[in-house]
């Protein structure tokens, strides 16, 4: 989870290959109405994000049931958001990747082919709601290295993890 640009996809790609778990990019899962928003520079609203999180929940669910743990890329910014992504899979693990907006900002300049405008960082960090202490979940340093972040990331996953989220990261 985190803000568009922290390196979610670079990071989930990463666990799930050392997993051996199934991946998807979230952002697959958004209608076409939703992208057309995004590159057009206007923020989702709540009404345009709850069938794309409900699909995401859904498909986790399927994927657990036939018996497959899967890793997904979602911002889950809102607490009430990631309650929606609970609501089907018997259980969900977040990774958020926090870090100074300089740093994102920089990283989404650079980028290419993505629908998210560097324009809605803002708004991304405005809505970013810290894990809370009853959910299980671990915040990452994304100016790290993707290789120590995916690291720590599996490790933690293996370990017994249930615990609090750790602190987030000034911005």
């Amino acid at each position: 989870m985190g803000v568009s640009g922290s390196g979610k996809s670079t990071v989930a790609k990463g666990v799930a290959e050392a997993l051996g778990f199934d991946f998807v990019e979230a952002d697959e899962f958004h209608s076409k109405d939703n992208i057309a928003k995004m590159e057009s520079g206007t923020p989702l609203t709540d009404e345009d994000r709850w069938p794309w999180l409900r699909a995401l929940s859904t498909w986790m669910g399927e994927q657990a049931a036939a018996g497959r743990s899967t890793v997904i890329t979602c911002s889950a910014l809102r607490r009430s958001y990631r309650d929606v992504l609970r609501e089907a899979p018997p259980s969900v693990d977040f990774l958020h990747l926090d870090g100074p907006a300089e740093v994102i900002r920089d990283r989404m300049s650079q980028r290419t082919g993505h629908f998210m405008p560097a324009s809605l960082l803002e708004s991304q960090i405005d809505t970013l709601e810290a894990l809370d202490a009853d959910e299980s979940g671990l915040v990452l340093d994304l100016r790290h290295p993707a290789e120590r972040i995916v690291a720590e990331a599996v490790a933690w996953l293996e370990a017994d993890h249930a615990r609090p989220a750790s602190p987030t990261l000034p911005h």
